[in-house]
């Protein structure tokens, strides 16, 4: 029953004020509508606000990149890395399924490891030719990336 009364008289004061602003009105003339509240102004402020940050959205963001622009690149670079780390060893644990192929491939890496220790490690002269061929390769790789800098 309570609730019937106060539905009653938001009714009622919704309709006298609809009244009140049309009072004015007669077949000839335009109604009026009440001033609007403070509360209508604050809504617009709010609003303009709104529209405002979200007009600044692109300079913000552009901003925000700029400052963390490194930060970016090495999350990335991160997030790359481990991915293909994963695919890499998906790869090898798929080799490794593979009926003979992991024994194969193990007994190869035996082999290069026996030809490369009789090869280069065990005369003086060919560590020396080894230690060459490294310093040829670090000197070629280094040259051309200060190369590449300098462009």
């Amino acid at each position: 029953m309570d609730t019937e009364l106060q539905q009653e008289q938001y009714a009622d004061t919704a309709s006298q004020n609809q009244i009140e602003a049309f009072k004015g009105s007669e077949p000839g003339n335009l109604a009026m509508l009440p001033p609007a509240s403070e509360n209508e102004e604050q809504w617009q402020k709010v609003g303009s606000q709104i529209s405002i940050f979200l007009a600044n959205i692109p300079e913000y963001i552009g901003r925000f990149y700029q400052e963390y622009k490194s930060l970016f690149i090495s999350f990335a670079l991160l997030v790359i890395t481990v991915t293909a780390l994963r695919i890499f060893l998906a790869v090898l644990n798929a080799i490794n399924d593979i009926p003979l192929l992991s024994p194969f491939l193990q007994l190869i890496g035996l082999g290069y490891t026996i030809w490369f220790t009789f090869r280069y490690l065990l005369k003086d002269s060919t560590r020396q030719e080894l230690a060459a061929e490294i310093r040829l390769l670090k000197k070629q790789t280094l040259d051309r990336e200060e190369s590449q800098t300098l462009s």
